[in-house]
This record gives structure tokens, sequence and C-alpha cells, in this order.
């Protein structure tokens, strides 16, 4: 039960930090979701550093990394909220940045998490 509660709070945490760099960067004039790139790159960046972390030394414990990995960092990145913004992009026509965000999101993210780690290690 301690570790639900533990994701439970970090995601709360992550979800409520998400909403509000999404009001803030999300363009409602180009449509174009600025808050939730940053979010998915932020948050693919701090997993690379907490888990980087949590494997180098175990200086972080399981519910240390349920906490913030899991809780946190699953709810302030959001797969749905990508999915659904590039479904709006195709609706409308969009392909050009369709096509930009889902390669950018998804090459980005994985640097992201790479540097975060390497980050740890050096």
């Amino acid at each position: 039960m301690k570790q639900f509660i533990l994701v439970f709070i970090g995601g709360g945490f992550g979800s409520a930090l998400r909403f509000l760099i999404g009001k803030w960067l999300n363009s409602s004039e180009t449509g174009i979701p600025y808050g939730t790139f940053a979010a998915n790159i932020l948050g693919s960046l701090l997993i690379g550093i907490i888990l980087g972390i949590a494997a180098k030394n175990d200086s972080l414990t399981q519910n240390q990394t349920l906490l913030l990995a899991t809780g946190f960092c699953g709810g302030f990145t959001t797969f749905s909220t990508f999915a659904y913004e590039n479904h709006v992009f195709l609706k409308s026509g969009d392909f050009m940045n369709f096509a930009i965000y889902t390669i950018g999101s998804f090459i980005v993210g994985f640097l992201a998490v790479f540097l975060g780690m390497y980050l740890v290690k050096a």
C-alpha cells in the first residue's frame, strides 16, 4: 500500500506540473503543443538521471525510485496527449507538423534519456 501511495503522490505532482507547463507553452494560435513536447523531453531527461543514479550506486531506494521515476515522471510525461495531438494534426491535414512533432519527440526523447544517464556516469 505504501508503494501505491508513493506512485500516487509522485504522479499527482507530475501531472499538475505538466498541466501548468501545457497552459504556459501550448500555443492556441498555431496549435503546436510546445508544452507537451517540453514535458515529455524534460521527463525523459529526468528519468534517465533518476534511473542512472539508481543503477550507478544504489543511492536511491526502491520507494524513492517509485516516487520519482514511476510516479513523478510517469505523471509528468504523457503518451496519450501526444497521441491525441498527433490525431489533431492528421485530422486537420497538417502532415508537416505531424511528422516534425512525432519524429522530433521520439528522437529527442530517446536522446534525453541517454543524456540523463550519461550525465550521471560523468
